[in-house]
């Protein structure tokens, strides 16, 4: 198998797992988000408090994947 073969490969499931990981960190922000909304106390939802970095976290991650995934592809391109 050659490097540009191994390359796309591994870019792909970077992509694949990046976004992933993106759309995962956007639907447990929605789903915190709408559990707080539904509380008859909403200073935690105002306030963000405590902080949960989790969401925040699994969108950045997917972003950073996503990006490595893509510039393997184009060396992939480039070795081809």
């Amino acid at each position: 198998m050659s490097d540009a073969a191994v390359l796309f490969i591994i870019g792909g499931c970077f992509i694949l797992l990046g976004t992933g990981f993106f759309f995962w960190g956007r639907k447990e922000q929605r789903d915190y988000e709408e559990g707080l909304a539904g509380r008859y106390d909403l200073r935690e939802f105002v306030e963000h408090t405590p902080e949960r970095p989790e969401p925040g976290a699994l969108k950045t991650g997917g972003v950073i994947g996503a990006v490595i995934g893509i510039v393997l592809l184009v060396i992939g391109f480039i070795l081809l």
